[in-house]
């Protein structure tokens, strides 16, 4: 089963979903921005991902956070979570679960090479 987390209006959500839909693929779409994203959800991320890929340190929101947020934030695992679930924009987009792992962002040879 393939789920994709993110933000509907997302030009890089758009690309994902039109991929997935050219390829056939179902999948089930979670919206964090509107349905949130919990913490045990962001643990497995943080864990087979890393933080390093899940937050999205190019964005507005990150650069809108002070010196001070940014520095708690990434101080640890918890407030990391904690930081994502309050502001879940920080999440990079889209995250894709496969039954073969995690893909994130939108990479167009990624996405070529999935099957159903």
């Amino acid at each position: 089963m393939f789920k994709i987390y993110g933000i509907k209006n997302c030009n890089s959500m758009k690309k994902a979903f039109d991929a997935l839909q050219a390829k056939g693929i179902n999948y089930e779409f979670h919206d964090y921005k509107k349905q949130g994203i919990d913490a045990d959800t962001l643990a497995v991320w943080l864990k087979e991902i890393g933080a390093d890929k899940v937050l999205n340190k190019k964005g507005t929101t990150w650069r809108k956070l002070t010196a001070d947020e940014q520095a708690h934030a990434t101080s640890n695992e918890q407030n990391l979570i904690e930081t994502l679930m309050s502001q879940p924009s920080l999440i990079k987009r889209p995250v894709l679960q496969t039954p073969q792992g995690f893909v994130i962002g939108f990479d167009e040879a990624s996405y070529e090479a999935l099957s159903a």
